[in-house]
């Protein structure tokens, strides 16, 4: 099963107002995931194979020679690009940005208006969940979720793969649901999550610990996969 490379993920209508300015020579390169990072020490968190997506709110805020820090630690950790939105935090690409990645042809590209990251992830997470559905056909987990409600198996499949979070009451089922849901689309990334939730990294460490405690491992790649399939059911079933 092969992995979509850059040049799919661009070619995504969620990314067709992006402009490549640098890295041409490595639009074949698989993608494995897309991150929404602002850190300025992302590469920490990168296994390989990444595409970060950003506002440049750090990097506004820091000098020349931590920026051209910034986009080398993305290429030694195995990065395959960076994707600036020009519209709040930065308004043009720093000059000594633009020159580190074309001295490394690492690819960088933006967008001159405001676009909603949730669009960019989740179309390129589809994309790279199924490689090998062709993009102009009905995804398989569109595909799988219709089959399960109409034969009547996804209530049995929610409940075995959240039965312990829908058995707490309103308010903290929808905290935990809410974590795991974003968890799942940053790829336990915590700081992305502790971002996207609005809280603080040591809450999403806090409610990661309450989730594993109430639903087992939670790293294994089928487990996450089950998750993601169930929290779908969930917002089709009046549960």
């Amino acid at each position: 099963m092969s992995l979509p490379v850059l040049r799919d993920i661009l070619a995504l209508p969620a990314f067709a107002g992006a402009e490549l300015l640098s890295g041409q020579s490595r639009l074949d390169e698989p993608v494995t995931w897309v991150h929404v990072s602002e850190v300025m020490d992302a590469w920490r968190f990168l296994s390989g194979g990444e595409l970060l997506v950003c506002t440049g709110l750090e990097l506004a805020r820091v000098s020349p020679a931590a920026r051209e820090a910034y986009l080398r630690s993305l290429v030694g950790a195995g990065a395959q690009g960076l994707v600036l939105e020009l519209v709040h935090s930065l308004r043009e690409v720093p000059e000594e940005l633009l020159r580190t990645a074309r001295l490394t042809e690492f690819p960088l590209a933006v967008f001159h208006e405001e676009v909603r990251f949730a669009d960019l992830t989740r179309e390129a997470h589809e994309r790279i969940l199924r490689p090998q559905a062709p993009l102009d056909r009905e995804h398989w987990l569109d595909g799988l979720l219709d089959a399960m409600v109409e034969t009547g198996r996804d209530v049995d499949f929610i409940e075995g793969q959240l039965g312990p979070l829908l058995a707490l009451p309103g308010r903290p089922r929808g905290t935990l649901l809410a974590t795991l849901e974003a968890l799942l689309v940053s790829h336990f990334n915590i700081a992305e999550t502790a971002r996207k939730l609005g809280v603080r990294r040591q809450s999403i460490y806090y409610r990661l610990e309450q989730l594993q405690g109430m639903l087992g491992d939670l790293n294994a790649t089928y487990r996450r996969t089950s998750l993601v399939v169930a929290l779908e059911l969930l917002k089709r079933s009046p549960m």
